[in-house]
C-alpha cells in the first residue's frame, strides 16, 4: 500500500481522488489517509480493486497538489468539511477505510453521514484504537527534530523523503497539523454507527494494544471484527494482499445486485 508518485492525479476537485474510475461497480469505497499521508497512499488499493470497487481516496490540504493551502489540524472540521464533499458520490452503497488518523476521521464521516441517513456497508479501521481509548500524546508540541523521530519509528515514510532535508521541511508543517488532529481528537458521546466495523492492527503496534482495538466493538450497533497482523504501525504495507482480501470479500458479501 506504498504511495504512488504524487502527480497521479485524477478523480473530482480538491478532496477527492480517483485514479481507477470503476462505473460500473456495485459499491464504493472511500479511503482516508494516515497523518502526513495523502491520497496517493491508496493509488495501489485502487488499481488492485477495480473495476469490482469504485475506489475513492481523500486528499487533505497541505499537501502534494494542495500544499499551498491551509491544513486542517481537527478531526470534527475535516469530517464537517468532507461529507459535503462525498454527496454526490453516495449514489450507490459506501464503506469506509481509514489507517491511523484517518480511521478516527473515517469514523465521525461514518457518523455524520448516518445522521442524513445514508449507512455505510462497512467501516474498516487500521492500525488505531477506538475513539474512547484516549492517550494523552504531544507529538504535535515537539520540535521538528522529534517528529523526524517519530516518523522514522513508526516507518510510514519513505526513507528517501527522510533522507532528503529539503522535501522534509516543506512536508513537515502538514505532518505535525495532522498529529495536532489525531491527538487532540476527543470522542463526543452520541449516536455511532449502525454498520459493521472490521479493525485491523498489527501485532507489535506501540500505538495499539490489543485491548485498544477491540474496543471499538462499543462504537457499533452492528457487527464487529478484529484481524490482527504480524508487525507495527504500518502493517499494511507488508500485509496489502491479505488486508485488501478481508475488505473485497466483506464489500462483495454486502454489495447489491445490479442489472
Amino acid at each position: 500500500m506504498k504511495a504512488a508518485q504524487s502527480g497521479e492525479r485524477g478523480g473530482s476537485g480538491a478532496w477527492i481522488r480517483r485514479f481507477h474510475p470503476a462505473p460500473e461497480a456495485r459499491t464504493r469505497l472511500i479511503c482516508f489517509p494516515h497523518a502526513g499521508g495523502s491520497a496517493t497512499f491508496f493509488h495501489p488499493v485502487s488499481q488492485a480493486m477495480s473495476p469490482a470497487v469504485d475506489v475513492l481516496a481523500i486528499q487533505y490540504p497541505g499537501r502534494q497538489d494542495r500544499r499551498s493551502e491551509p491544513c486542517v489540524d481537527d478531526i470534527e472540521k475535516l469530517a464537517d468539511v468532507i461529507v459535503p464533499e462525498l454527496r454526490a458520490w453516495i449514489d450507490r452503497p459506501v464503506a469506509m477505510f481509514g489507517h491511523s488518523m484517518g480511521a478516527s476521521l473515517a469514523f465521525e464521516v461514518a457518523r455524520r453521514l448516518e445522521r442524513e441517513d445514508v449507512r455505510s456497508t462497512a467501516l474498516f479501521v487500521s492500525g488505531r484504537r477506538a475513539p474512547t481509548a484516549f492517550r494523552d500524546e504531544r507529538i504535535h508540541l515537539a520540535d521538528d527534530e522529534r517528529i523526524i523521530a517519530e516518523l522514522k519509528r513508526m516507518s510510514g515514510t519513505d526513507a528517501a523523503v527522510l533522507g532528503d532535508e529539503e522535501i522534509l521541511r516543506m512536508i513537515l508543517p502538514a505532518i505535525r497539523a495532522d498529529y495536532r488532529a489525531a491527538e487532540t481528537y476527543r470522542y463526543t458521546p452520541g449516536p455511532d454507527v449502525s454498520c459493521p466495523i472490521i479493525a485491523m492492527t498489527g501485532d507489535d503496534d506501540a500505538q495499539v494494544t490489543l485491548d485498544e482495538a477491540r474496543m471499538w466493538a462499543d462504537h457499533t450497533t452492528g457487527g464487529f471484527d478484529l484481524h490482527v497482523y504480524p508487525g507495527g504501525h504500518f502493517f499494511l504495507n507488508a500485509h496489502a494482499a491479505a488486508v485488501m482480501k478481508v475488505m473485497t470479500d466483506h464489500i462483495e458479501s454486502r454489495s447489491p445486485v445490479r442489472d
